[in-house]
């Protein structure tokens, strides 16, 4: 396979929409196609984003997500979450779309991957700090991931020089109106702490999260 050129790549849809789903797959199959992955592979991902724009739900789409699987040799995936591939081992999540929609836009390697995080930490943390509970969103405690190192390799080639399955992600995605005043970080992480009140109780909305 040709190398992809990120560079070349336009926005073709918002984080969750159909067509950028559609994209992260064809984009993914092709890097795991691209992989040297054991024959005997059976591999999961999953990503299904709870609570998203009702326009990103239209034309009878009822799920905001996408999914990429390996197994008996045959690299496959598509728009949606495939029961099959969440019944493998892998990697499977859930997370409402608001809680990560904007960082996903935001292009970085392993160091951003770990900003990212800490920054969404602060998040949440100043999250329960305003509603007073622990994990008002509801976030469910998922296995510990499986990542085989062929797999890794294949979706995280050239990260650290803007390539690899996040970054291509990143480069698809186009602007979600939702967040264009709201304070971020540097990575795009929405700042809680920083926001009007207005801000704050129209992000906890978006989160369905109550007061």
């Amino acid at each position: 396979m040709a190398e992809i050129n990120v560079s070349e790549l336009k926005p073709v849809g918002e984080f969750g929409s159909k067509v950028w789903c559609e994209a992260c797959v064809a984009y993914g199959v092709k890097l795991l196609e691209d992989g040297d992955l054991p024959v005997d592979l059976a591999w999961g991902f999953s990503e299904i984003y709870l609570n998203p724009p009702a326009r990103l739900l239209s034309d009878g789409r009822t799920l905001s997500g996408y999914y990429m699987m390996v197994k008996d040799g045959v690299i496959s995936g598509g728009d949606g979450a495939s029961a099959e591939c969440r019944s493998l081992s892998g990697f499977h999540v859930e997370i409402p779309w608001a809680a990560i929609c904007n960082q996903s836009a935001s292009l970085y390697g392993r160091e951003g991957q770990r900003q990212r995080s800490l920054d969404e930490q602060v998040m949440f943390k100043a999250i329960e700090e305003y509603v007073g509970r622990p994990n008002p969103l509801e976030l469910k405690a998922r296995e510990k991931p499986v990542w085989p190192p062929a797999v890794g390799a294949a979706l995280s080639k050239g990260s650290e020089e803007g390539g690899g399955l996040h970054n291509i992600a990143a480069t698809l995605q186009a602007p979600s109106p939702e967040f264009a005043e709201f304070p971020t970080t540097e990575l795009g992480v929405p700042v809680f702490s920083a926001m009007s009140e207005e801000q704050k109780r129209a992000f906890l909305e978006m989160l369905r999260v109550t007061i």
